[in-house]
């Protein structure tokens, strides 16, 4: 039996495309009622369409997850449909890999602007609505590039690191207050980000990305959006606090 989501609101950004779209996807197909935000819409709402269609329910918001206004917008529109059980950050960018003295600082800024910050102000918003509730759950989609080295994306590596500490210490702050705070980590995922990587770098750049997991392959959205199911459902209600790591055995 799959990890029941059935009648929960649970609010996704970044939802319209890659790991976003497969767990939009996913949860709506196992019954919640899934908010689909996304910078673009119109990719939002293709989303919340395919999960309509599909005899889910589902809608979309706009939102620039860099910006406060547009989260607290985005949260209230929400709430006023019902109360929010999971929030999903997963909204994030990358940048092109380079040594660390050739990338921008404005790159690393736009780093931490989106990925870091971004986080921070959902889950701010996030954390007041669920403690108005008495409940809630928090799942940051942060990366292996959080957990280890990650050489030549090193903006991005510690945007990364920066979401699994807000993780941590967020999941202590609110386990006594029925609030459950986990991350998942993926490795190398076949979305389009890492297909716009790869479409920069030459043949054996390539085969070094496929190949650097034991199970030589990248991970599939859909598996990551399993993960991601599971941790939304009440099996995982003993775990706060943790990073699943989802990588073909890379840090094994």
């Amino acid at each position: 039996m799959s990890a029941t989501v059935s009648n929960k609101h649970i609010l996704i950004t970044g939802g319209g495309s890659g790991i976003g779209k497969a767990s939009a996807l996913l949860l709506g197909a196992r019954g919640a009622l899934v908010a689909v935000a996304d910078c673009q819409l119109a990719q939002a709402e293709d989303v919340a369409t395919q999960i309509n269609d599909a005899g889910g329910r589902a809608y979309a918001l706009p939102v620039d997850v860099a910006d406060p206004a547009q989260v607290s917008t985005m949260f209230s529109a929400a709430a006023e449909r019902q109360p929010i059980d999971v929030v999903i950050n997963n909204a994030g960018i990358d940048h092109a890999p380079m040594p660390m003295h050739q990338v921008d600082d404005a790159v690393f800024l736009k780093n931490v602007e989106v990925n870091l910050a971004g986080t921070w102000y959902c889950m701010k918003a996030a954390l007041a609505h669920m403690l108005n509730n008495g409940h809630g759950q928090i799942i940051n989609v942060a990366s292996v590039a959080g957990l280890r080295s990650a050489p030549t994306v090193s903006a991005y590596s510690a945007s990364k690191h920066g979401v699994i500490g807000l993780t941590r210490s967020a999941a202590v702050e609110y386990a006594r207050m029925n609030i459950r705070i986990n991350a998942v980590c993926p490795s190398f995922v076949d979305t389009p980000m890492v297909q716009g990587v790869l479409a920069q770098m030459d043949e054996r750049g390539k085969k070094q990305i496929v190949g650097a997991n034991p199970m030589k392959r990248l991970g599939k959205p859909e598996e990551v959006a399993g993960a991601v199911a599971w941790l939304c459902s009440d099996e995982s209600s003993f775990m706060t606090g943790q990073s699943v790591v989802l990588d073909g055995g890379m840090l094994a």
